[in-house]
């Protein structure tokens, strides 16, 4: 597998950052000793440009390639915050901040970023320019539309911008992608329900919220069953229940909260329009009163067609194209690079992660082993596709 000689040879180095970042884990915004870390390096290995605080606390590194050619530029992407999670892992670098951990692997998309960084700036084998990304507040603080809505797309001139996330159970020096919707939008629900609370005995004389919220659990499952094309996908979950006290008093109110995903807008639309007819319905029928607030958190993330070709060629290129799948099914989990890719075009691509234990789990570790191959992708990639 023809990974990149020179980012074999710096993958040592690569680990260790890795390891670092993953012993001082940062949550969305407050990634200050990871984004002040990120700069320090970008500026060491000479990049042309660093700026930070775009999207608050986000890091950009611009490197000009020193061939004639068309003036291009492409993005690439990581992410750079953890997750509220006690680590359970026993390691050297095991996180050191109680309960937070990088469960998701962003400190090594970080890691493999700032290795291709480094060899770009080295080599600058290409025209045009790179600019490498590093964004805060993937997990659910929408870090990706903050950098975007700061103008990060037109003040560095990007024509096209790439991604990047570990896929735990997809095998080390395989990668996998697929044109068209490849992750779901992940909007949130909130249920807030209002009877007449009473004694648990006089059941009568009361309008019994809890009964009100478990009618409403179970009707909107006929959403997805029954309201959803078959062919297509959506997934609606309440996960959380707050109601009552004690043990002998009908609470007066309740709330649910929970999530709404689709891949698709109409689907979307939909799932929205029907929660909205459940929750007041089903609360009328049973004298209650019920009101849905429903947030539309990430959208959508849809690769381009062109570029998702293009990155699967790349990838291939690193480990060969029986090892890329290019159909690789789409999941209901969510990721903010959306919010770049409804601005440019571009594509995400996953890589495996190896046996791990999956994102967002207490033993999750990123494998270090996939460090040769993520970085040799950026570096091919930018390599490609501002070839002079």
């Amino acid at each position: 597998m023809p990974i990149v000689n020179r980012v074999a040879d710096l993958h040592a180095d690569i680990t260790a950052w890795r390891r670092d970042l993953h012993a001082h884990p940062e949550l969305l915004y407050d990634v200050h000793r990871t984004s002040a870390s990120v700069a320090a390096k970008l500026r060491e290995f000479g990049c042309d440009e660093v700026v930070t605080g775009i999207g608050r606390t986000g890091v950009v590194g611009v490197i000009h390639g020193r061939k004639e050619g068309p003036a291009k530029t492409i993005g690439l992407r990581a992410d750079m915050d953890a997750l509220p999670i006690t680590e359970a892992n026993d390691l050297p670098y095991k996180s050191t901040v109680p309960g937070k951990m990088h469960a998701c692997g962003h400190d090594g998309h970080t890691a493999m970023l700032l290795g291709a960084a480094r060899y770009l700036a080295e080599t600058r084998n290409f025209a045009g320019k790179a600019v490498v990304i590093f964004q805060p507040a993937e997990e659910g603080g929408a870090g990706g539309k903050a950098m975007v809505d700061d103008g990060m797309m037109d003040r560095f001139g990007i024509g096209e911008v790439y991604g990047m996330h570990n896929y735990p159970g997809m095998p080390v020096g395989q990668f996998g992608l697929r044109a068209g919707p490849i992750m779901a939008a992940a909007d949130y629900i909130t249920i807030d329900i209002e009877g007449v609370g009473g004694h648990a005995a006089r059941p009568h004389l009361a309008i019994d919220t809890v009964l009100v919220a478990a009618q409403i659990i179970n009707n909107i499952q006929s959403i997805v069953s029954r309201n959803v094309d078959p062919l297509k996908s959506a997934v609606v979950s309440i996960c959380m229940v707050q109601a009552g006290n004690t043990d002998n008093v009908i609470p007066q109110t309740v709330q649910l909260r929970g999530t709404a995903r689709s891949l698709s807008e109409d689907v979307r639309v939909m799932l929205e329009e029907r929660l909205t007819r459940i929750v007041e319905g089903t609360a009328m029928a049973h004298g209650a009163k019920a009101t849905l607030t429903y947030r539309r958190n990430y959208p959508v993330l849809v690769n381009h067609g062109a570029q998702t070709e293009f990155a699967a060629a790349v990838a291939g290129e690193i480990v060969g194209e029986a090892h890329v799948d290019t159909d690789l099914a789409p999941m209901m989990g969510a990721e903010d690079f959306s919010f770049m890719l409804n601005t440019r075009p571009g594509a995400f691509i996953w890589v495996g992660n190896g046996n791990s234990a999956g994102l967002h789990h207490p033993s999750y570790n990123f494998n270090d082993e996939v460090i040769p191959f993520g970085t040799s992708y950026w570096v091919k990639l930018v390599e490609t596709a501002l070839a002079a």
